[in-house]
This record gives C-alpha cells, sequence and structure tokens, in this order.
C-alpha cells in the first residue's frame, strides 16, 4: 500500500523549507485546508489551476437492504464530493 500524505507530513515538508515556526505552518496549512472546504460548501467546486477540480452532487434517495435482517430500507439521500485530476496533472502522472 502507498504512503498516506497527512496534514502533519505537509507541515513537515513546508517548515523544512521556510523559514518559520512549525506552529506558524501549521494554522497556514489548516487555514488553507478551511478555505478549501468553504468553497467547496459554498460553491459545489473547487477549481485549482494544473492540479484538479473538487465537486459536489447529490446522491439520490436509494433502496438498500439490511444484510443481518435482509429488511428492505430507503437510504437517505446525501451529497458526496468527487476529483477531477487536470489534464496537466494527469498527462505529469502518466510520463512517470
Amino acid at each position: 500500500m502507498a504512503n498516506t500524505l497527512t496534514k502533519a507530513h505537509l507541515v513537515d515538508r513546508i517548515y523544512e523549507k521556510s523559514e518559520r515556526k512549525r506552529s506558524e505552518v501549521k494554522d497556514q496549512v489548516e487555514h488553507l485546508l478551511s478555505l478549501i472546504k468553504k468553497a467547496i460548501n459554498k460553491d459545489n467546486s473547487l477549481l485549482i489551476s494544473g492540479f484538479g477540480k473538487f465537486e459536489t452532487y447529490e446522491k439520490k434517495p436509494r433502496k438498500g437492504r439490511n444484510p443481518q435482517t435482509s429488511e428492505s430500507i430507503t437510504l437517505p439521500g446525501r451529497k458526496v464530493v468527487v476529483f477531477r485530476l487536470s489534464r496537466k496533472l494527469r498527462s505529469d502522472i502518466n510520463q512517470q
């Protein structure tokens, strides 16, 4: 399984390259992530040029089944977020 890039790893990598305190870098990463969350929540999409686009869409309620009792249930509708790579990032990934 591939390594996961965590928020802590991001903070460490930025901290190593900057002359700021670790706490300042952590606050900036937190602020950036909150801006991303707010943009997706407000506009239902966020475009980061050269990286990709986060989009939300509504899933309709659907029929489901409880596997233990085989009882039929209706699963409520919900919002889901999808990420679509930019063409540039996709080509960069495929060239490696």
